[in-house]
């Protein structure tokens, strides 16, 4: 297995049944897909079962109980279980376009993570989206997204760009080179080396943060913002409580500014010394495709 996948969700069964759409999509199938479920309702299983029965490659369910917002604990205990050489992350509520294994495989180093972009759609947009039009790759189209009511914006260069113009602006781009969830890959042993993600921290700059130790270790950043990209849904923001940002801020500039490399509430938790998964009690990892 050349990549794990490890995909983000939280009851939002609708978006991670497009997220899945485009990667059943994949212009390469060498990967295996792992949704690191915070603690959804029964109807993301349903679904899930639902959609393995369809999909190209091997696809878990790796779920722990709903203890309010726990994305890194639950990534952590999808990366105690991936079988992959490399961990690319996004989220359930981001469509891959039919090239992002392949971009993400074809510019893998060693020495460096990869870090891409996404493109926000607003909720008439999102909505609108059918099976047919990711399997047609309609909806990274300039056109049709148009024709759909996105408002007309310069961002949709991220779209239309290709070489060598792609890679002109990702050495020009303002963005910060910085690991970001929705888009990025690394070796699973360097995930290991940081210790994963850093569950002292909530919603608010979580994966800059395990972006930074890995930069600590020396792992360089290389954008690959113009050359594929995944269309993020639109949706809110109700699990953020008051204080949530501040905590994880306050812990990420003692990250920076200590240069950390290892999160000391992390992934070796779940992680036993001989490689194997060791999860809660209550936590449930099904193969439903293996």
């Amino acid at each position: 297995m050349t990549t794990s996948v490890i995909i983000s969700t939280y009851n939002s069964p609708l978006w991670l049944q497009k997220t899945l759409w485009g990667f059943f999509q994949q212009s390469r199938q060498d990967f295996e897909l792992l949704i690191a479920d915070d603690g959804s309702r029964p109807e993301t299983e349903a679904l899930l079962r639902e959609m393995a029965t369809m999909s190209p490659v091997p696809l878990a369910h790796v779920w722990q109980p709903d203890d309010g917002f726990q994305k890194c604990r639950a990534l952590n205990k999808a990366l105690a279980v991936a079988r992959g050489e490399r961990v690319l992350l996004t989220d359930g509520d981001c469509i891959p376009r039919r090239d992002f294994l392949e971009v993400h495989s074809r510019f893998a180093r060693p020495d460096c993570f990869l870090t891409g972009t996404y493109f926000k759609l607003p909720k008439n947009v999102a909505d609108a989206i059918t099976e047919a039009d990711v399997q047609r790759q309609d909806v990274f189209r300039a056109g049709w997204l148009l024709k759909n009511g996105l408002p007309f914006t310069h961002k949709l260069l991220k779209l239309v760009a290709g070489p060598p113009v792609d890679e002109w602006l990702n050495r020009v781009t303002p963005a910060r080179p910085t690991w970001n969830g929705h888009s990025a890959s690394c070796l699973r042993t360097q995930a290991i080396q940081v210790n994963g993600f850093n569950e002292d921290m909530q919603y608010g700059g979580l994966d800059v943060e395990f972006g930074l130790r890995l930069n600590h270790i020396g792992v360089a950043t290389r954008h690959i913002r113009y050359n594929t990209v995944t269309m993020h849904l639109h949706h809110g923001h109700g699990y953020v409580t008051p204080g949530m940002r501040e905590h994880s801020h306050d812990v990420k500039e003692r990250t920076r500014s200590l240069k950390l490399q290892r999160a000391e509430r992390g992934l070796s938790q779940w992680l036993a010394a001989d490689g194997r998964a060791t999860l809660g009690p209550d936590d449930r990892v099904q193969w439903l495709r293996a």
